[in-house]
């Protein structure tokens, strides 16, 4: 899933070849993706692209006129810039994986996509950002809270500091793969109960948060939107690594499993050397 350096260099790469640019029309192939249904999707036709920003995890592409197109790209969604189209003719609703295109005046643009059968990419066209729903609950940018900020957020509320950490209502912009990176470079069990934290682990947890996430914006930022992914998973150290040596300490980075997703962690950086029990309600660990 993008989380927010990807995101925050989407919009960077948007602003950079975008802003400036009209709107020839905007197109939805995927139905369910456009979550709006007023202003109408012809109503961008002709504006121009203002600024291209971000929300927690949420990409904003603004229009002239103050139009949002708001976009939330799920677990398999993705932003693909075209220097050119292969044909002019609209899409046709179908299956195919582009959920929306966007097509400007000098023949460029970007499609929206998302593979896989789970299509849960959200789309929102708004003149009023409160009216996105998931925008709307969003807590303070993990990226940019500052140490009390991210201290109180964190303590609002009682859970592992995992859950927590990516809870988008308590801080917004964390996912699944930087809370892991996080975690393992603050040296806290992906398990650790929020309100039992000390204050000093909560400032390094805050240190952690800034570190990892600003290193990854840095990475990310300047590079084109293709090539994005694989420079996530470069930077990684502990997240999708199962089985690999920790580049830290050179123990085996080992992985809890749930439902529907799994945590990485390194357990001599992390929970004393103690191996988690792969089961949501653990308890070696706290």
């Amino acid at each position: 899933m993008p989380e927010l350096p990807e995101v925050e260099a989407l919009a960077g790469y948007l602003r950079q070849r975008a802003v400036g640019r009209r709107v020839d029309r905007l197109e939805i192939a995927a139905i369910s993706a456009l979550k709006t249904y007023e202003p109408a999707p012809t109503e961008v036709a002709g504006r121009a692209v203002v600024d291209a920003s971000r929300h927690g995890k949420f990409l904003d592409v603004l229009f002239e006129g103050g139009l949002h197109l708001v976009v939330h790209l799920a677990r398999a969604g993705w932003l693909h810039y075209r220097e050119a189209f292969p044909a002019t003719t609209p899409l046709r609703p179908g299956k195919g994986p582009i959920a929306v295109r966007v097509r400007l005046d000098d023949g460029s643009g970007f499609d929206l996509t998302e593979a896989g059968t789970q299509k849960k990419l959200a789309a929102y066209l708004v003149t009023d950002l409160a009216a996105v729903p998931g925008v709307a609950k969003l807590g303070p940018d993990a990226f940019a809270a500052d140490l009390p900020t991210f201290a109180e957020r964190l303590r609002s509320r009682r859970g592992q500091v995992k859950g927590v950490l990516t809870d988008q209502s308590v801080l917004s912009g964390v996912g699944n793969a930087y809370s892991d990176e996080i975690l393992h470079a603050a040296k806290l069990s992906p398990f650790a109960i929020t309100d039992r934290l000390t204050d000093a682990q909560i400032a390094t947890l805050h240190a952690a948060t800034r570190q990892v996430l600003g290193d990854a914006v840095e990475r990310s930022l300047g590079q084109r939107a293709a090539e994005l992914k694989g420079e996530k998973r470069s930077g990684l150290k502990v997240h999708a690594r199962t089985g690999l040596p920790c580049p830290v300490c050179g123990d085996t980075v080992r992985e809890v499993s749930f439902a529907d997703s799994s945590l990485q962690y390194c357990p001599t950086c992390q929970t004393g050397g103690k191996p988690l029990a792969d089961r949501r309600l653990s308890r070696l660990v706290r």
